[in-house]
């Protein structure tokens, strides 16, 4: 595979690092199966390229993409935490909405930024090739976002956050909002789909409405292929685990389609993905195994050597 093969698939990756993050926190922190994703992350793109077509700072239209995402996941939240639809239900809901709301927003299927500026275009300095200067700014990006996390939930309210994920009943008796934190938390998790959303599309040119088809798939086996390949109960490690896994899985992705001799093409990617996941969910399981196979051998091994004596 090509050096610029390689820095594309670095880019993706760093790009789904942050959509990991945001699953990460739905999924273990919140405790709260939400595939409201797979529409805030083209929603965050829809948003940032009508906008910059529109004529507004891609700073600017960036952060409307994050409130516009963290909004959607607000919805979500509200609609189980309010209404008490059932979680996943809630987020099928507005996965389902977002839809037709990104077709409102971009007002046709696509929109190109082609010759518009974007965050990479407004930092580019010293000439430096887009393959290059692409997976150095997103660098910077996620490893801010990952320490601001780390931050917030080494404090009170992320302590709360964690808690309410964690045990709801405790974090009540304890005086703790468990309702409210469990919507600003989904609508902090959306708002980072949505980052990567605006993001993707101003890496990639433009913003389309099947953008985030699987991107709740990919989110999930990004953290598992993380937490797999470096087991922590620190959570400043775990968030680094997931963007590692997110680079990984992209890494993978590219390896299996540029791989002439394996013989896939660009149209077998969904079934390169379904693979991966399998193999990420399979391999904690297998782990486990090996790990009481090697502790039983252990024993049995130190109890003969005892009988022996």
């Amino acid at each position: 595979m090509s050096l610029i093969a390689s820095l594309g698939a670095i880019e993706i990756g760093l790009i789904f690092g942050l959509v990991a993050l945001g699953v990460f926190l739905s999924f273990r922190i919140i405790n709260f199966p939400d595939l409201t994703v797979d529409g805030s992350f083209p929603l965050g793109g829809a948003v940032s390229a009508a906008l910059i077509v529109a004529g507004w700072n891609p700073f600017a239209a960036t952060a409307a993409a994050i409130v516009a995402g963290g909004l959607s996941g607000y919805l979500t939240a509200w609609l189980n935490v309010r209404l008490r639809i059932m979680q996943l239900l809630a987020s099928i809901l507005v996965m389902i909405a977002l839809y037709s709301v990104n077709l409102r927003i971009m007002g046709k299927p696509n929109v190109a930024l082609i010759n518009d500026a974007t965050v990479f275009s407004m930092l580019e300095f010293g000439g430096m090739p887009d393959y290059w200067l692409k997976p150095l700014v997103l660098l910077g990006v996620v490893m801010a976002v990952k320490v601001l996390i780390d931050l917030f939930f080494a404090s009170e309210a992320g302590l709360a956050m964690r808690a309410t994920g964690s045990n709801p009943r405790m974090a009540r008796a304890q005086g703790i909002s468990t309702d409210r934190l469990t919507v600003w938390g989904i609508a902090l998790s959306n708002a980072l789909v949505a980052l990567a959303g605006a993001l993707f599309a101003q890496s990639q040119g433009g913003a389309d409405i099947s953008m985030g088809i699987g991107t709740i798939v990919i989110g999930l086996a990004a953290v598992i292929i993380g937490e797999t390949i470096l087991p922590a109960r620190s959570l400043v490690v775990t968030t680094l685990a997931c963007i590692l896994g997110a680079v990984l899985y992209r890494f993978f992705i590219a390896v299996a389609l540029n791989g002439d001799f394996i013989g896939l093409q660009a149209y077998d990617l969904n079934l390169v993905t379904a693979v991966l996941v399998g193999l990420a969910l399979l391999v904690p399981s297998y782990k486990r195994k090996l790990a009481s196979l090697w502790s039983g051998w252990r024993v049995h091994a130190a109890s003969t050597a005892k009988g022996a004596r």
